[in-house]
């Protein structure tokens, strides 16, 4: 694959062992149900969920990817496999490009240090250079609307503020590959326009988007393609549009 940024999965398959299981049919159906993935168990009588199966795709620049099937699809695991946090069992994966997974916008910020603190922290996270995040610190205050609360630690403030610091500091990237699971929640009704635009601008300057929701309209307002994702398998891709048609055909 000769692109400067893109993933390619071939063959991908995840399983996750269960440890403590017994062969209970009860047992078995409750832990089928509560994950969506096929209970497997091998000659050592061991117990394993198989999260993907033979999951082949390829995205590159410029794709606008939606994730789409019930819970325990696999929706969440493929986006991990992405990001890189799950390695295959069976398979392979090549990715090319800065990965920014934005699977909770609050992940990096620390509650006792101050709004400022948490902007430089938070920007290095991202992959910033302390100098980069120092450049970008003033329109990053600016939009958080927060004033003199930055100087206070962040355990003082409101969930809404939280949101506020967390999307300005997410948002200030340029992402080359952007994972996102669910769209955000964008808090009070005055910030929300402001907060719309700028999430906005956010998606359109990534290279590549996966985004993982059950929400249609959503997906087909802000992707071109689509994934279908059914028991850990790909049931259906190709435009969005066709794949979402399947989905409601299958819900019927």
């Amino acid at each position: 694959m000769n692109v400067e940024t893109g993933f390619q999965l071939t063959g991908v398959t995840i399983d996750f062992p269960v440890y403590s299981a017994d062969s209970r049919s009860l047992k078995n159906d409750l832990l089928r149900k509560s994950t969506g993935g096929r209970i497997a168990r091998n000659t050592e009588s061991r117990v394993s969920v198989r999260a993907l199966e033979d999951v082949n795709l390829t995205f590159g620049r410029g794709d606008r990817v939606g994730l789409i099937g019930a819970n325990g699809s696999g929706k969440t695991t493929l986006l991990r496999v992405f990001a890189g946090v799950y390695q295959p069992t069976l398979g392979r994966v090549w990715r090319r490009g800065r990965v920014s997974p934005l699977f909770d916008w609050s992940l990096g910020i620390d509650p006792g240090a101050t709004g400022y603190e948490n902007i430089m922290m938070r920007g290095k996270f991202l992959g910033l250079t302390p100098a980069e995040v120092r450049e970008r610190a003033g329109e990053i205050a600016a939009f958080t609307e927060l004033g003199d609360y930055l100087a206070m630690p962040v355990y003082t403030y409101s969930a809404g503020m939280k949101l506020r610091l967390a999307l300005a500091v997410g948002t200030c990237i340029e992402p080359e590959i952007l994972l996102m699971d669910e769209w955000i929640g964008l808090g009070d009704a005055a910030f929300v326009e402001k907060a719309e635009r700028r999430v906005d601008e956010f998606v359109n300057r990534a290279g590549i988007l996966v985004l993982a929701s059950h929400n249609p309209a959503l997906l087909e307002r802000n992707c071109t393609t689509g994934v279908l994702l059914d028991a850990g398998r790909v049931r259906a891709f190709g435009p969005i549009s066709e794949v979402l048609r399947e989905y409601g055909e299958m819900n019927h």
